[in-house]
């Protein structure tokens, strides 16, 4: 038996509040919107997709953000990531725990906490 990716990260949000987690995986992270599958239900969340990554937003009745829990992203360019969440008024908490690698932790519109990485040369 061989793991050969991992396929998806899923994140929570309210209910309804697929327009702010495009605005914030769309527009501020640069995914891309995917459609999800006609067996899925097509009213609620939303999908998105990158080079390498993709993520499902849910809505969660009960939704509390996930401060600890979270995905990974492995980026090329760090402080262009940085950056973009900057100027969206999203929090950057550089962190150099983590051998071999430049991160930060950020948190999305909803309060997930995320972490973006890239590999020091």
């Amino acid at each position: 038996m061989a793991f050969l990716r991992l396929h998806h990260a899923t994140f929570t949000h309210p209910v309804g509040a697929e327009d702010e987690a495009r605005a914030f995986y769309g527009g501020v992270l640069g995914l891309t919107e995917v459609p999800k599958p006609s067996t899925m239900n097509a009213a609620v969340g939303c999908w998105f997709r990158g080079d390498g990554v993709e993520v499902h937003g849910l809505p969660d009745p009960d939704f509390v953000a996930n401060r600890l829990g979270h995905p990974a992203f492995l980026v090329d360019d760090l402080d262009a990531v940085a950056t973009r969440l900057r100027e969206a008024d999203a929090v950057v908490e550089m962190d150099d725990r983590f051998p071999g690698h430049r991160r930060f932790h950020s948190y999305d519109v909803f309060g997930n906490q995320l972490e973006f990485l890239q590999e020091s040369p």
